[in-house]
This record gives structure tokens, sequence and C-alpha cells, in this order.
């Protein structure tokens, strides 16, 4: 027997462990990155988020570039967010009509044609506010 037919499989598997464990560990490091980076957004939001009644006229999802928002904060949205649909809701802040970001759960839970009392920073649905309106 030759040295390959002998060892070869013991060397394939632990070349294959080796890959695995690379990956987990790239996973891991990748992972803590984004945390970062959404901890710190999520701080930025909370520091500016305003108290503000909307009259939401219309909810949809689709791409940023077809939204009525300013070519300069689409420049600063992340490229990811720019290929998919993302939550848009079209409301009535006072006498304008704007389009607004916000999450999936917050979308979920806003109520069409209503006024709705929620937190506002930028043009991102932060939360809605439960009590009377």
């Amino acid at each position: 027997m030759t040295f390959w037919q002998e060892w070869g499989g013991y060397i394939l598997i632990a070349i294959i462990l080796a890959v695995i464990a690379a990956g987990v560990v790239v996973y891991r490091i990748l992972k803590g990155r984004v945390q970062k980076k959404m901890d710190d957004q999520q701080q930025l939001v909370n520091q500016h988020k305003v108290p503000a009644s909307i009259l939401v006229i219309e909810k949809r999802k689709d791409k940023i570039k077809n939204a009525n928002i300013p070519k300069s904060v689409i420049e600063q949205i992340p490229r990811v967010y720019k290929l998919k649909k993302v939550p848009i809701v079209k409301a009535k802040i006072g006498p304008q009509v704007m389009d607004l970001l916000c999450d999936e759960d917050v979308f979920d839970k806003l109520p069409e044609r209503k006024t709705v009392r929620v937190d506002l920073a930028g043009i991102f649905i932060a939360a809605i506010k439960q009590g009377k309106k």
C-alpha cells in the first residue's frame, strides 16, 4: 500500500474540518462587525427620534430608487438596501406628504389611512407610540 492509499482519507477529512473551522471563525468575526454597526446605528436613531403624529396614506414594499427620497439620503444608504425592496410608507406630516422608511415589524403594525403617533428619526419611523392620538 502506498502512503496516499493508507492516509489519503484521513488527510481529506482533516482538510475539510480545517476549512469548516476557518469558515466558522470568519463568520463569527463578520457577525461581530455587523452587530457593532447595527448597535451604533440604533444608538444614533435613539438619540435623534422625535415624537410625531402622522397620517398613513399608503404602505408598500419597493426599491429605494422608486421612493420620493432625496438623492443625498439615497447616497448614504448601504448598497444592500439599494438592491432589495424595503418597506416604504407614504405619510402626511403636518401639511407635507413624504415617503418614510421603517423596519419590517413597524411596517406590519402601521394601519393604513389612519393617524398614528410614531417616533421619527429623520425619514425613518423608529417605533409606534401607544396611547391616545
